[in-house]
């Protein structure tokens, strides 16, 4: 074999099918990038009748030609497989082993079938080599290779109109005009007398082969007229598969780069035994190769590296230019396939095309889905700042609907840029789960806007009822519960409005405002509840701090002071009537306009004991507190029991017996410093019997000196000592007192005497004028501390009277 021309064994002598040397072949001369546009010639032909020589004269080949000088023997063992040189379209030609010949023996009939069976499903054209003087006779040896072509071209279910080329070689002087016919009548002949099948009884020689018969001269005598005709004969294969070619109403032709795969299954068929069905074949030749072709490209695409590269991007973010780029590379796949399919079985192709974009599409819905859970991310994320913006300036709802509308359209346009052209896929799920998001957040935002609204509202009207209702609950007087009623509703209906308008902003249904509203109402009266039960449990300590405010002081809030001429049983009773009061204010809440008798049953049961015709409440055969409810007031509304009630009376009684009878002590106290003048009858038994003495000073006017002087002295110590102020807080306290103050008042009176009698006579007005601020002092002194004692004593909480010490 020379290196113009390339060739290769087929399948050799043995039928084994040389498939790595057929790939190599189709490697080298490229035949598959050839599509349809090539043609296969083979030729078949008695042993050592010059077919390889022939083959070579005419297509440049390099096939191994008999030595004639070494006898008559096979050159060619199985078939052998080239390409024609300087012909267009690419022509493979095959040579055929020889039939009839004497190594095969008793085999040579089947590998001849197999053979030529062979050549008829792949060829376009198939030259016959016989020799001129065979033609007409009976026996001659074309008739049994022509009998082997037609039985087993009726092994094909649906022929290829194969073109049969007859070459007559070493024409004789009968012209070729005279030699056809006899030829085209053999054939005929031969056509009619082969068994068919039924479908083809009645089909011409036409409808299988397009018969075209040629004559050459002898190669050995005539060498130039034979190159000369080969070279005519030649231009004959020049674009052979063109319309009016050698071969140009051929069918069933499989695409190039499926020949190798399309060659080894019809040699396997033939070697089973089997008839051919072509169009099956044809399927299933597309079917393999496209399938091939397609995972070649998915392959492609898998390690093209930009491809990765984009695949790796979209992975950690998202990447614009999605859409146009992966298209692309979609396309660019796609478009291959279909230059390197588009020969073959368009059903077959087209179903292979879309498995192949399935595939290719399966791979690119990850990074699709991706880019998509990127991108709804991303505006996710955008739509949560913008949104806290908006709230700054807008309304709640209007802030929400503008925000959404703005990203979902916003997202819109980020999936468009990310939906490829090959496929309609929606975006429709993430963008639902976008929706979802967005809503959960905004209702997030709002449930958090709505709490610390409410929460503001809350607190407000906390501050405005709790001090309030404090201060009026602590008055405890009959407009108590009406003032708060008021007070609540007021406050209430102010927090409501300020709250409906509040919640405006937020678009909220009906159902859903009215909740909050009443929430808020609510929330109102648990104020006013709670301040009510806070105070009811410490209602015994407000009790008896207004029982000692209005017992302690008068009218105008003034202390009293017990000096015997007030009334302690009215003014008690007055006190612990204002004490029941707050005790029925606190017993119940009374937020509802709905009557109950309970400050009249504590009055009747508490203060009021006196009934008519009963005269010991001891013997009473009816107790309006013996009860563990109060009548028409629910149990929830209850504070006070009328149990707890008696219960926190008798201990409040208890606890402020003690002052009344400390006020009783004083006033007898008072009323006892001030009768310390002897009674009448004592002044006037002191006249009668003290006639004498009163004679006798005034006959003797130094007693009365004497007596004046002792007068004098006496009243000097009576105001020093301040005794009238001392002797008002009790006999054994001033007797204590003016002990500890009498000596050093005689100290003081005899000091001052010394002192005036050591300074010089001084006019009596200034004399008068020293003495005024002492006397005034010492009296604002003993009269400041008698004061202070007394005011001590009445505002002591707790009183020691004399009579008790």
């Amino acid at each position: 074999m020379g290196d113009v021309c390339f060739s290769t064994q087929l399948i050799d002598g043995d039928g084994l099918f040389n498939v790595s040397g057929l790939d190599n072949f189709m490697k080298e001369v490229k035949l598959g990038e050839c599509g349809l546009s090539y043609a296969v010639v083979s030729i078949m032909g008695p042993q050592s009748s010059g077919k390889s020589t022939l083959l070579n004269h005419l297509f440049g080949t390099n096939f191994r030609e008999m030595d004639a000088f070494k006898g008559r023997s096979q050159t060619t063992k199985g078939i052998w497989l080239a390409k024609a040189q300087n012909i267009e379209p690419c022509t493979i030609v095959m040579d055929l082993e020889g039939t009839d010949g004497r190594e095969r023996g008793e085999d040579d009939t089947a590998f001849e079938k197999q053979s030529a069976l062979f050549a008829l499903a792949v060829s376009d054209i198939v030259l016959i080599n016989m020799w001129c003087h065979d033609i007409g006779r009976e026996q001659a040896a074309n008739k049994p290779l022509l009998k082997t072509v037609f039985q087993v071209m009726m092994r094909l279910f649906s022929p290829r109109k194969t073109t049969l080329l007859f070459v007559i070689r070493d024409k004789s002087k009968t012209p070729l005009e005279n030699l056809e016919p006899i030829l085209r009548e053999d054939i005929q002949k031969i056509w009619d007398a082969v068994p068919k099948p039924h479908a083809h009884k009645e089909t011409p020689l036409s409808e299988f082969f397009n018969v075209e018969v040629v004559a050459l001269s002898s190669y050995e005598e005539k060498e130039e007229l034979f190159k000369e005709q080969v070279s005519q004969l030649r231009d004959r294969f020049q674009h052979s598969i063109a319309p009016g070619g050698l071969a140009g109403d051929r069918r069933g032709v499989v695409p190039a780069s499926g020949f190798s795969f399309s060659s080894q299954q019809f040699w396997k068929v033939i070697k089973e035994n089997k008839d051919l069905d072509l169009p099956a074949h044809k399927v299933m030749v597309a079917t393999v190769r496209c399938e091939e072709i397609g995972n070649e490209k998915v392959a492609s695409f898998t390690a093209d590296e930009e491809w990765q590269q984009f695949e790796e991007a979209v992975q950690h973010d998202y990447v614009p230019g999605f859409r146009k780029k992966v298209s692309s590379l979609l396309d660019r796949c796609l478009s291959e396939y279909d230059m390197e399919a588009i020969y073959f079985d368009e059903g077959v192709r087209t179903s292979k095309r879309q498995q192949l974009e399935s595939k290719l599409l399966q791979l690119v819905n990850p990074a699709y889905q991706s880019l998509l859970g990127h991108l709804r991310t991303r505006t996710l994320e955008a739509f949560k700042e913008s949104f806290d913006k908006a709230l700054t300036n807008e309304g709640f709802a209007v802030a929400a609907r503008d925000c959404t509308q703005a990203f979902l359209e916003k997202f819109d346009k980020g999936s468009e840029d990310a939906t490829i052209q090959q496929v309609k896929w929606g975006p429709s799920k993430v963008k639902d789960k976008l929706k979802r998001d967005i809503e959960a957040h905004v209702a997030s935002v709002r449930a958090a806007k709505l709490s610390e609204l409410c929460a503001k509202y809350e607190a407000q009207l906390t501050k405005a009822l709790a001090e309030p209702v404090e201060a009026l609950l602590d008055s405890a007087s009959e407009d108590t519960w009406p003032a708060i009623r008021k007070l609540l509703q007021r406050e209430t209906k102010a927090a409501v409005s300020g709250l409906e308008s509040a919640l405006s902003a937020f678009e909220l249904d009906e159902a859903t405002e009215k909740e909050l509203l009443t929430k808020l109402e609510n929330h109102g009266r648990s104020v006013v509840e709670s301040k009510a039960k806070e105070e009811a449990g410490r209602v015994l300590i407000r009790m008896k701090d207004r029982f000692s405010t209005l017992f302690s002081h008068d009218a105008d809030s003034m202390p009293r002071v017990w000096t015997g001429k007030e009334d302690i049983k009215a003014i008690t009773k007055t006190a612990r009537s204002a004490s029941m009061k707050l005790l029925a204010t606190l017993a119940a809440i009374r937020l509802d306009e709905d009557g109950d008798n309970i400050e009249s049953t504590l009055s009747l049961a508490l203060v009021d004991t006196a009934r008519p015709g009963t005269t010991d409440r001891s013997i009473q055969s009816f107790d309006p507190l013996a009860s563990s409810s109060w009548e028409r007031v629910p149990e929830e509304k209850t504070l006070i029991s009328p149990v707890q009630c008696k219960s926190l009376w008798r201990q409040f009684k208890a606890e402020t017996e003690y002052t009344v009878t400390q006020a009783i002590a004083a006033q007898e106290a008072n009323k006892r410093n001030n009768n310390w003048l002897p009674p009448p009858w004592a002044l006037a038994a002191m006249a009668i019997l003290g006639f004498n003495e009163f004679m006798t000073l005034l006959k003797n006017p130094l007693y009365l000196l004497v007596i004046f002087v002792v007068f004098l002295v006496g009243k000097a110590i009576w105001v020093q000592l301040d005794i009238a102020t001392e002797f008002q807080n009790g006999f054994l306290p001033a007797l204590l007192t003016l002990s500890t103050k009498f000596v050093p008042t005689i100290m003081n009176i005899l000091k001052r005497l010394a002192d005036e009698g050591q300074t010089p006579a001084a006019p009596e007005r200034q004399r008068e004028m020293e003495l005024q601020p002492t006397n005034g002092s010492s009296h604002s002194n003993v009269t400041s501390a008698g004061s202070s004692s007394v005011t001590r004593t009445e505002d002591a909480p707790e009183y020691s009277s004399p009579v008790t010490k």
